[in-house]
This record gives C-alpha cells, structure tokens and sequence, in this order.
C-alpha cells in the first residue's frame, strides 16, 4: 500500500483492510475519510493521501461524518516499528505529549525536542503537536457523545488548555460546534454515561478477533481483587482496576463473536463495548490505549495470518483461528508477579501491598502494587529487584521503551531469567517478534513470531 494506485483500489473497493493505515481526502469537499467509508468513491484526480488524520487536518482537511475516520483502529505498523517513529506514537498515544509536552515526549526517546519534530513531520506529516491535538478531538467527541459533562469540563477532561483551543479544534476538525457534536448523538443520547454506569465506548479492531481464545487467557491469569472474568463463555464480561496518570478506573468490556464476512471474503472488522468508570476524565485517552494494549486490538490480522498462513504446520491453525491476539498489559508490573509468583502469588501481594479501593465492584477491591511500595515491601529475589528497577527508572517499561534495550537492562537484575524477560517483551512491551528461549523459529515466521507461539500454545502443540 505503498503507492497512490493502491490505495485508490483499497478506497474504490471500500477495503476495511487500511482502516487506520492511512487515510484519504477529497479536494472537492474538503473532507478526509478511512478508506471503507460508504460514500461514493470520488474520482481519482481528487484524491490525496495522508499517514495519518493528523496529516490531513494540518492540510485544511476535516473529518468525515459519516465514516468517522477518527474511530478508526490505530495503524499496527507503531506496534511492529522499534524505531523513533514508532515508539514516539506509541507514546503519543498514552497521552505522553499531554502530560510532558514535546519536552518530556523527546526525553522518553532519548532525542532533542527539534529531532523528534522534524523526523515525525517528515514521515507522517505532522509533528507531535498536531498528533495529539488530533486525538484530544477524538477524546472530546466520545466526551461530548456518551457523557452528560459540561462542555468546559469536556474541554479541560480531553487536554485541552483553554476553552477557545477546544472550541477551535473542534470546529476545524468536525466542521461543527461542540453543542451540535453533541446533539449529532441522536438516539445514542440514551447510551450517555452516569456516575453509576461509566462511559460507553465501542473499542474497534480491524479483521477478525478471537475474542474466545483472548477471554480464555484472561480469566486463566486474572489476579484476584484486581481483575475477573465472569458471565458464560461467548458473552463473558472482563473487568478490572486501573491506576492512572490523573485518578484511578474500572474498566469492563464485553466479549462479543462476530463471525460476519464481507462479499469478498474478508472479515469488515469490528468492535468489543467496554466501559469505563474513570475519577478524573482526563484519563479517558490513557485508559483507552491501555485497554487496547492490553487486548491487542491494534494489530493487523491480514498481515500475521497472510505470514503465518503460508507455513505447512501453522496454516490449519491459522485457518481454525483466524485473527488470533498476542494480549499486552495495561501494568508492566503485573506479568512480571504472574510470571513469577503465579495469579494466586500475585492476589496475596495485591491483598497486602495493593491500594483498596473506596468501595469493592464486584469481585474488584484493590489496585495494582505501585513498583515503589512492592520494592519496599518484598525487598528480596527477582520481584523486589524489579520494582525497585522500575521505581527509580533504572529499567523503563512504557509504550515508548527501545525494547533491546529494555531485554539488556532487564537480563542485568539479579535472578531475573530468559524466560520471564521474554514473557514481559511480548506482554509489557507489545513485541510482536519473540521467540522463547532455546526454541528454533522458522525465519520466515518473522515479524510475527510472538503470534505464531500463540497458535502453538492455544493449539497444545510443542513449540520447536
């Protein structure tokens, strides 16, 4: 998808494929959309392409209101990509840029303020400004659409530092006010958040999701107080705590089949409902990524399948299992205890260590260790030698972390093996390419090797 023609096909075909992959506007309507929008295909002389709906804002454009581009699911490239591009998204992403300004982003990636500008506009078409601006727009507009907040709450809740900066943006980016985005809701008015139900969101992917084999997953490693599964097997509910930047949260989402195919035989992508029940709205954006981190919901199934699908010995599993996830984690912490002391290890530090909440929510009644109070508290072994890495930033999980050299700071802490470093690459990390110690991968599983493990393990069968 490299070149215009392509992309001309993909958005003439309404290919749900490259939504989020890149984007594509028309200069007739000063409108941009994802390439699956309904509307009529305009002719191809009207047409230009962008990276990113940043990219497309910052040349006049604005969103479209009937594919709403800003929904899309984020491009799976920032999750393979280890280099400054990639892992500067990633943190844009978990609101890095709202909290630190571009100061704080370039620190992270170990670059100056100006490099970090200049690098991201030249590939991507906008610098990093623009690229959370365009994601506060998203932000207000789930605020605005789901939530009874007041609009000057809203404004300050999704980043914005002035009620002029909001009112601005969202004008250029949905040709509309605030109060007419809001009253664009129609009858999802009715889904609109409570203090007691939290903020309805529909968490989209692109392609198919096995949501079975994820849910699975996470009900085998729930930590008790801090996450559970429950409902039966095709309409299960999993809900957990959140320690966030501004507050603390609850999160649950629904797990939902959906087996629907297009005419050309490629699944139109979807969506599963969550929601969130947040202290401070301004995390809405962080919980979010984290949840979609966490459930892997950004990852290019056409891409892994096409790879995987054309081995001998995992074709009949990719065909069993189309669109099987690698999970992340919202905490980096929280594989490391699983993988250390078991998800019943890990409810007894969460009993004695973890942070209660007001009031219980279900079977939920405590957040996650901070790293600082787990490293005083179990000073010894490899689980105090980690926290206490990760409290004083000795070693850096985030979304933004060069992974290699997380492997090399993490292989550095006494008692901490090849095999938990491994798990935390592709858990806390999100690398989409490990292999477990001592195994031998086929080459030509890469870049996707962590997912290949995945049908292994979920299959019973022996990795090589």
């Amino acid at each position: 998808m490299k070149d215009e023609d392509s992309r001309y096909e993909a958005v003439r075909s309404r290919d749900a494929r490259f939504d989020g992959v890149f984007f594509f506007a028309v200069e007739t309507t000063g409108i941009y959309c994802r390439p699956s929008c309904p509307a009529v295909p305009p002719k191809r002389h009207n047409v230009r392409f962008f990276p990113t709906a940043a990219a497309a804002q910052r040349s006049g454009f604005r969103a479209c209101r009937r594919c709403r581009p800003d929904a899309v699911p984020g491009s799976a490239e920032w999750n393979v990509r280890a280099d400054v591009t990639g892992r500067a998204m990633r943190l844009i992403a978990d609101g890095v840029v709202d909290r630190e300004g571009v100061a704080g982003l370039a620190a992270r990636l170990g670059y100056s303020a100006r490099q970090v500008q200049r690098q991201l506009t030249a590939e991507l078409g906008a610098g990093p400004v623009a690229l959370a601006r365009t994601q506060r727009a998203h932000t207000a507009r789930v605020l605005l659409q789901t939530t009874g907040l007041p609009v000057t709450e809203i404004a300050f809740a999704a980043g914005f530092n002035s009620l002029r900066q909001f009112n601005d943006t969202i004008r250029e980016v949905y040709d509309a006010t605030p109060t007419e985005l809001r009253a664009a809701a129609g009858d999802r008015a009715a889904r609109r958040a409570t203090p007691g139900t939290g903020i309805p969101l529909r968490l989209a992917h692109r392609g198919p999701y096995q949501a079975a084999a994820v849910f699975d997953q996470l009900a085998r490693e729930a930590v008790p107080g801090v996450e559970e599964v429950t409902g039966a097997p095709g309409a299960r509910t999993y809900r957990r705590t959140l320690r966030l930047p501004y507050g603390t949260g609850i999160a649950a989402v629904r797990e939902r089949v959906h087996c629907a195919r297009s005419r050309g035989g490629t699944h139109p992508g979807g969506w599963l409902d969550a929601r969130l029940r947040l202290t401070d709205p301004r995390d809405l954006t962080t919980a979010v990524q984290r949840l979609r981190r966490l459930l892997d919901l950004d990852a290019d199934p056409y891409a892994v399948d096409e790879r995987l699908g054309a081995d001998p010995r995992l074709a009949p599993l990719v065909a069993a299992r189309p669109g099987l996830r690698s999970p992340g984690a919202v905490d980096p912490l929280e594989p490391a205890v699983r993988a250390l002391a078991g998800p019943e290890g890990a409810g007894e530090l969460v009993r004695r260590y973890g942070k209660p909440l007001d009031a219980p929510h279900g079977g939920l009644t405590h957040l996650f260790p901070e790293p600082a109070v787990l490293a005083e508290a179990e000073p010894g072994g490899p689980l105090g030698a980690l926290a206490a890495a990760l409290a004083d930033g000795t070693v850096r999980l985030d979304p933004g972390t060069d992974r290699h050299t997380a492997e090399e700071a993490l292989l550095a802490l006494p008692g901490m093996d090849p095999d938990t470093v491994a798990t935390l690459r592709v858990r806390a990390l999100g690398d989409p390419d490990v292999a477990p110690p001592g195994s031998v991968l086929p080459d030509t599983w890469r870049p996707w090797r962590s997912y290949a493990v995945g049908h292994l393990r979920v299959a019973g069968e022996r990795i090589p």
